[in-house]
């Protein structure tokens, strides 16, 4: 089932198109890889999927629901997170509290409801508290439940956005290359909590530029070059393509 579909969507910036009549699908439960040099577009259609930037032309849907004209936080509010490669972690905070902030309309933000409603605003925060253990410990950061997010390592940051996303309740993620820059001993251990990601229903759409990874847990990869798809398919078919290893690979 599709769960996600871009019908000719183009983005002109300056007279450039960042992204020339794309037309694709990204299928739920599953994780399709994104990949292509520098300026290929494929951070430009992040952006328009998740409200950013609005498509010059095109239409977006998610879940059958159009979202090309909504605002950014309309769009998460709809089920749509996105990974940020810079990870966006707010460094003096715990871990825990971090990952609280995923949560939002709690009735304890209002004084009123708090005031009438104290018993259920106690069980919501208690609720809310295991919830994000929970999410912690799926990332394997229970060790570090208490610690300022500004010394975690940058991987170890990348896994504490990954537990916000999951505790926000986002059910499809934009992932911007979320291996760059991680010491290759957690990036197998990143790599298998994606794929245990899937097993909750999740549906991952990731920018990638490492291909052993794109070989590793892709399902489908689409491959972008001056704004355009111009090969997809299964990550070997794909990284096979003579004009893929021709352009994006120099072979």
């Amino acid at each position: 089932m599709t769960i996600l579909e871009l019908n000719n969507i183009t983005k002109t910036f300056g007279g450039i198109r960042a992204v020339d009549s794309i037309t694709i699908g990204f299928k739920k439960s599953k994780i399709t890889g994104l990949i292509g040099p520098n300026g290929a577009g494929k951070t430009t259609l992040f952006n328009l999927i998740n409200g950013f930037f609005k498509p010059d032309f095109g239409i977006i849907r998610y879940k059958n629901i159009r979202i090309d004209s909504k605002p950014p936080w309309k769009i998460a509010k709809l089920g749509i997170g996105r990974l940020f490669q810079d990870v966006r972690v707010f460094g003096k905070l715990t871990v825990l509290e971090n990952v609280l902030l995923a949560n939002i309309n709690e009735m304890g933000e209002s004084p009123f409801t708090l005031l009438l409603n104290l018993k259920e605003v106690k069980r919501q925060e208690k609720e809310n508290i295991e919830k994000a253990k929970h999410w912690i410990n799926f990332v394997g950061l229970s060790n570090k439940e208490n610690s300022p997010a500004e010394s975690l390592s940058f991987g170890q940051q990348k896994l504490l956005a990954i537990a916000r996303l999951l505790a926000g309740n986002y059910e499809v993620l934009l992932l911007d290359e979320p291996t760059a820059g991680v010491n290759p001993a957690l990036i197998k251990s990143i790599l298998k909590i994606f794929l245990k990601m899937i097993e909750y229903g999740k549906t991952i759409i990731f920018i990638e530029h490492n291909m052993n990874v794109i070989l590793e847990i892709a399902d489908w990869v689409y491959f972008l070059d001056e704004g355009k798809v111009t090969a997809f398919g299964s990550p070997s078919d794909v990284l096979e393509n003579p004009e893929v290893r021709k352009t994006y690979l120099g072979l």
